[in-house]
């Protein structure tokens, strides 16, 4: 049987030695016991941003613990308001962007890149889909981890000049970044 206090100790514990996996563990054990805690609940929330690398999570918890030692009841309540401010930011955020890209798409004749890749999967040739589309509509990408994989298939799939001329432009803005110079030798090999 878990101690809930004891529990919660140690979660705050971890937090503040930057040790975010064991306080969130921490935090759930007491969830599991104990579902409408708001403490373990926002710690988890805390828990959760400072391992996604969320600025501020930090600062909100030492707030926390702060306003705990004047008013745990109103310490809570203020914290819960914090989140569900920052979740809503974080949702207007996300509006802001996923507009502005569908309006692109309309405007430019656009897929992304995502739902172009549910293309490839389906007709289970990059190539092929790639060489249909290319001329005719624009393949918008608007994550990194896209963009590097967007690059691989178009060296896999001998696309190199048109491979090249996306790495010059990103590497004239990203010069130092390792895994486009790993695409860009990779290129070199394959091209010799």
């Amino acid at each position: 049987m878990i101690n809930t206090n004891k529990a919660l100790a140690q979660a705050n514990e971890s937090f503040l030695k930057s040790n975010y996996t064991h306080a969130l563990q921490c935090f759930a054990d007491v969830l599991y016991k104990n579902p409408t805690s708001i403490e373990a609940y926002n710690g988890a929330i805390l828990a959760e941003m400072a391992m996604s690398g969320e600025m501020g999570a930090e600062a909100i918890f030492d707030y926390y613990l702060l306003l705990k030692k004047e008013n745990e009841d109103e310490a809570d309540t203020i914290i819960s308001d914090i989140l569900d401010s920052i979740d809503e930011t974080y949702s207007g955020i996300n509006a802001l962007f996923t507009e502005p890209i569908k309006n692109r798409l309309e405007l430019e004749d656009g897929i992304l890149y995502e739902d172009f890749m549910k293309l490839v999967t389906k007709d289970k040739d990059f190539k092929t889909t790639f060489q249909n589309i290319m001329f005719s509509t624009k393949i918008i990408i608007t994550k990194k981890e896209d963009f590097i994989s967007f690059l691989n298939n178009l060296i896999t799939y001998n696309f190199q000049e048109m491979a090249l001329s996306y790495l010059e432009g990103a590497l004239s803005l990203y010069a130092n970044d390792k895994e486009l110079r790993i695409l860009l030798e990779r290129l070199k090999r394959k091209n010799s």
